[in-house]
């Protein structure tokens, strides 16, 4: 282990693995080190006895829930924008060779007690049963304008400078009504709470036109896509993909100390009396617990089932997003549900996820409004954890920490993160401009 890299990364969780990749792709020597005996960090992905133990501290499941290994129980579920950031990172690194993906069936929001289809285009916006017929057209209208709108072409524009206007100022521009603005916000926008409604309405727009490019990509009824046998292979095939360009992969790894010279400068990591030398060092909060706050924390249930949610179009692998505004809630609930569709579950059987950004310590009262939906249960756990963000200052210790998962069931704002950290680590923006359809060969 004495040797000298460019970077070590602390964790194999899902942002430290693309990282180590994208790193290694650019000819930088890494070295990849994990204090667990298995891939993913908070990430993982379990089978049904590591479930049981780690929730019910028994290793001794039910019989009827079926083989234990049969099931893939992502730890932090997350769907993938078919045309998004992290597609478009995958086909970069070229690390889809190792991955099927199956698209999602369904996207739904949740108005007023029920669960509707989420409209995402002027036609689907006219059949929705989400609004009255003057408001169809009006939001018919809307949606128009958004696909229509590029931002290098003036005509598109109506007069409006989307970097100045607010979305609050081009939605009444529409004349939308609030119920309206908060699928439109949350379900399509993918926004987790309402502060966008006082920013610029460009990031609104062209969140909203990468939903429709994304659902129009596979024709199915989501935007998204997933994994067969679910997030758990990703992690790994970014570790295949390092070792392709040279790098190593070390797991059950102890301790993983980080050490500093006499200003601060991280100058290597000792494991079992052993220090690799290294420049930089990449990792998630737990590695470096005394340059991270405490910013919030995440309530999750996760539920075993026989049937998909109700009123889903009885969708295999779903998403429904229940705005803040519909539970009188700070922030957005989301609800996941993937099952044996995706090989993440035995015949039959069906993994839901309800989780929030926590507002109080009962994580069973609090997730209810989303329970309520599942309908059913087999078997059902409650954890909440910890949101840290770094508080370090990077350009002085050569330290690149990771932000915490946060509670939402999409892809988006994890791949932020990455791509932030990318442009600290090397100084520069990484290029995004892939052939999408090189993922395409995949769907099946």
């Amino acid at each position: 282990m004495d040797e000298e890299y460019d970077v070590i990364v602390l964790g194999t969780g899902l942002k430290e693995c693309i990282l180590s990749g994208l790193l290694s792709v650019d000819g930088l020597k890494v070295l990849h080190m994990d204090r667990n005996d298995y891939y993913g960090g908070e990430s993982t992905s379990l089978n049904l006895v590591q479930l049981w133990k780690r929730f019910r501290g028994s290793d001794q499941p039910p019989a009827h829930l079926g083989s234990s290994r049969d099931y893939n129980v992502d730890m932090i579920p997350k769907f993938i924008m078919a045309n998004g950031a992290l597609v478009r990172v995958l086909i970069h690194t070229d690390v889809t060779k190792y991955l099927y993906f199956k698209a999602v069936d369904g996207s739904f929001v949740y108005n007023k007690g029920k669960i509707h289809k989420v409209p995402a285009t002027d036609m689907e916006a006219l059949k929705s049963p989400l609004m009255g017929i003057f408001e169809k057209r009006r939001a018919r209208k809307f949606f128009i304008y958004v696909q229509d709108y590029n931002e290098s072409d003036p005509k598109t524009h109506e007069g409006m400078d989307l970097t100045r206007v607010t979305t609050r100022d081009l939605i009444a521009k529409y004349g939308l009504d609030d119920n309206t603005v908060d699928f439109i916000g949350h379900a399509l926008a993918l926004h987790r709470d309402d502060r966008y409604l006082d920013e610029p309405a460009l990031d609104t727009v062209k969140r909203m036109k990468l939903y429709s490019e994304s659902l129009a990509r596979f024709a199915g009824g989501s935007p998204y896509i997933y994994p067969l046998y679910g997030l758990g292979e990703l992690p790994q095939a970014f570790a295949r993909l390092s070792a392709v360009y040279g790098g190593t992969y070390m797991l059950n790894k102890p301790e993983c100390k980080v050490e500093f010279d006499e200003v601060g400068k991280v100058i290597g990591v000792t494991s079992e009396g052993e220090t690799a030398k290294c420049k930089k060092v990449v990792c998630d909060p737990s590695y470096l617990s005394n340059k991270v706050r405490k910013v919030g924390k995440v309530a999750r249930a996760i539920a075993i089932m026989s049937h998909p949610i109700p009123s889903t179009n009885d969708s295999h692998s779903a998403q429904v997003i229940l705005p803040q505004k519909q539970l009188g809630r700070k922030s957005d609930m989301y609800l996941f549900c993937c099952s044996y569709s995706h090989n993440v579950a035995p015949k039959g059987k069906f993994i839901a996820f309800v989780s929030t950004e926590a507002e109080t310590d009962h994580p069973e009262t609090e997730l209810k409004p989303g329970i309520d939906l599942l309908g059913p249960v087999d078997d059902i756990f409650f954890e909440t954890y910890d949101r840290y963000e770094p508080v370090n200052e990077p350009s002085l210790d050569n330290c690149f920490i990771s932000t915490s998962y946060d509670a939402t069931t999409h892809f988006e704002s994890t791949v932020v993160d990455v791509l932030n950290m990318y442009t600290l680590i090397t100084g520069k923006v990484l290029d995004l401009n892939v052939d999408l359809s090189a993922a395409s060969a995949a769907e099946e």
